[in-house]
């Protein structure tokens, strides 16, 4: 398995976040984090990149315990690209300078090196014009898409995506969900909290329902979503279906 997340816990203070989560997500595969807001999928997704530390368990990537002490965190995350549903670029850097800085500034690539990698993946999402914009000349469909780029400029093993489209207007929700749809087909393994359950549907190899910070149905997207097993998770997809968002 390339991730794999044993009897994790969370909590903060005396609020129980993780309550002995395990996943598992093979190489290549696209796993949906589906849940109410509060069952624990922004807070896995972190402690998976370790901007959160966990307060029991284990976590695997590629075989290694990044979670053990002795680990540098900082390498860590050189192998996952994590994309929030705020796009955390810096207003006063352009496109091109967002995305070169952290290959330039903490994985030690030239300047040359981390410009052209930025201009290859820029070309291919269609985002090579605004190279030289600024963030606030783009729309929200178009920061995102720069924010997924800058994660991936790294040649990850991993990206992590928390509600990337929660933040956009209903018209610029298809451009990023393209995209992802896009690195799905070249093989990238991907785990991605959303609320988006129509395009979890056509998008996941596996749907994972959370609920109060366990994983309590899993399985193949038309089985999770469309015949459910667990009350809970019927009782969550009917709000969902009663909201016209599935």
């Amino acid at each position: 398995m390339l991730l794999s997340c044993t009897d994790v816990r969370k909590t903060f203070g005396d609020h129980v976040v993780l309550d002995n989560l395990g996943l598992e997500v093979a190489e290549h595969e696209v796993v949906a984090l589906i849940g109410a807001s509060g069952s624990g999928k922004s807070t896995l997704l972190r402690c998976v990149n370790l901007l959160t530390g966990i307060d029991d368990g284990t976590i695997h990537l590629d075989g290694e315990e990044i979670t053990d002490p002795k680990v540098n965190p900082d390498l860590v995350r050189q192998k996952i690209g994590l994309v929030f549903q705020s796009y955390n670029l810096f207003p006063h850097m352009t496109v091109l300078d967002n995305i070169t800085l952290a290959p330039t500034r903490v994985h030690g690539k030239s300047a040359t090196e981390a410009r052209e990698l930025a201009m290859q993946w820029l070309d291919r999402v269609g985002l090579a014009d605004k190279a030289k914009a600024f963030p606030d000349g783009l729309s929200g469909g178009q920061q995102q898409r720069v924010a997924i780029v800058r994660a991936l400029v790294n040649s990850p093993r991993l990206l992590l995506l928390d509600e990337v489209t929660s933040a956009l207007d209903p018209e610029l929700v298809g451009e990023v969900l393209s995209m992802i749809r896009d690195l799905k087909a070249e093989g990238m393994t991907m785990v991605l909290a959303t609320h988006e359950m129509g395009f979890a549907k056509r998008v996941a190899d596996r749907v994972v329902f959370l609920d109060a910070g366990r994983v309590l149905e899993q399985g193949p997207p038309a089985q999770v979503l469309g015949d459910p097993v667990e009350p809970r998770t019927r009782q969550f997809l009917a709000r969902i279906i009663e909201a016209g968002r599935l």
